[in-house]
């Protein structure tokens, strides 16, 4: 066995190089990029209702870009990441739909979340797990970049950063 042993280390050292040379670990490879994004509609949570009524969604002809962002209140990551996406909001509401999609929480869980960071763009709430199935997420937060054709563009894994996020907001407004 000693004498394999400068075998093992090219071993080890060539799959270590491997795995540097892998593309971004958060941008997910998924069926869905460059194909319609899934269709669906689901309850939007409480404070959202006044303004944009009973359901939310994505469906055809919305005519605007989307990022759909997949959220748990118990998801560390999406505590950091709230409060960029809320700022984006604000600076872009008019050119780009936000879209929380809640997931495996209880809805009272969901709502102090939105309180807690002053959320004001539209959250969905998905008690069934309709976007697990539709859009085959992984685990929080994710977020499927769409364009304003409905097409999914890219999927991002984990928290997004500020310029992730800059990157793909300029990516859906050229």
């Amino acid at each position: 066995m000693l004498r394999f042993w400068p075998i093992w280390v090219l071993l080890l050292g060539g799959l270590f190089y491997w795995g540097l040379q892998r593309p971004d670990k958060s941008e997910l490879k998924s069926v869905l990029v460059g194909k319609p994004a899934p269709s669906f509609s689901l309850p939007l949570l409480a404070p959202y209702r006044a303004q944009y009524g009973a359901e939310m969604g994505i469906r055809e002809g919305l005519g605007k870009p989307v990022l759909l962002n997949i959220w748990a209140s118990w998801c560390i990551p999406c505590r950091s990441e709230a409060p960029l996406l809320e700022r984006f909001h604000q600076q872009y509401k008019d050119q780009v739909l936000i879209l929380g999609v809640n997931v495996q929480d209880s809805e009272a869980e969901a709502l102090k979340f939105v309180q807690e960071y002053g959320l004001t763009f539209p959250s969905v709430y998905d008690a069934r797990g309709r976007i697990g199935i539709e859009y085959g997420y992984y685990g929080v937060p994710e977020t499927f970049v769409i364009d304003r054709h409905g097409v999914v563009l890219a999927r991002h894994a984990g928290e997004l950063s500020e310029a992730q996020l800059r990157g793909y907001i300029e990516q859906v407004l050229r």
